[in-house]
């Protein structure tokens, strides 16, 4: 299949000045993304964003940054950020440019969905826990996750169908500490969950033939990130070793 370039946007309001956004998505990326490390400077090496590295292309603190990976004279992966002050905020205009080599609709719209979870997230951490880092602890389910996945993790959790956003929960994940918070994101493939120390994220990519998956921000001065990963591991992989998925 011929591959397609795409474009995938996030434009809002962002609870922060611009420098705190800055920060955010230059420097403390495990707060609600991922481990990312820039060097500052243009010309400088991306490393964490994507699997072979990339350039920073532009360096404009704190209006205007970009970086860009090369898979290819045809194959590349941008991103691009621009800042602007909006009264005690900040408006963000966040547009990422691609290519997808197949699949691309299904590619397309799994992109766009991920992309207004992970700004919902920055906007989360810029209110809640601006300026620090987290423990970044991911994991990622069987396959036999693949077909009912996202429907079966909720369950586990003891999460109701109807959960919306605003509600008061408690998840209780078997063999780990009950977690209580408020549900900040619900949808039929996303889940977040924010604690006094933590955003809790559920990832039900089932919904495009991958398996589910948690991505957590734990900023609790103790949290063990190798702990917490295996903890979660291993109950994904008891969830999908024992819940029936329809």
């Amino acid at each position: 299949m011929m591959a397609e370039q795409f474009e995938v946007r996030w434009e809002g309001e962002l609870p922060a000045s611009p420098q705190e956004v800055w920060d955010a998505f230059t420097v403390h990326t495990t707060g609600w993304y991922w481990k990312i490390e820039y060097e500052p400077r243009v010309g400088g090496a991306e490393r964490g964003l994507t699997s072979i590295g990339g350039t920073v292309t532009v360096w404009d603190p704190p209006r205007h940054f970009t970086t860009r990976a090369l898979r290819g004279d045809d194959d590349f992966n941008q991103l691009d950020y621009r800042l602007e002050p909006s009264g005690a905020g900040t408006h963000l205009l966040f547009v990422h440019r691609g290519v997808m080599a197949e699949d691309y609709d299904r590619q397309l719209d799994a992109c766009r969905q991920h992309t207004a979870f992970y700004y919902h997230s920055l906007g989360e951490y810029l209110r809640h826990f601006s300026g620090r880092d987290a423990a970044y602890v991911a994991a990622t389910a069987s396959e036999a996750s693949l077909h009912g996945g996202f429907a079966a993790l909720r369950r586990a959790l003891g999460v109701a169908e109807d959960v919306t956003v605003g509600d008061q929960v408690v998840l209780t994940p078997s063999d780990l500490e009950p977690i209580e918070g408020t549900v900040d994101y619900a949808t039929h493939a996303f889940l977040g969950v924010r604690s006094a120390d933590a955003l809790y994220r559920f990832y039900g990519r089932d919904a495009w033939g991958s398996p589910v998956g948690v991505a957590h921000h734990l900023f609790a001065d103790r949290a063990d990130e190798t702990a917490s990963k295996q903890a979660w591991s291993a109950w994904l992989d008891g969830v999908f070793a024992t819940e029936a998925v329809v």
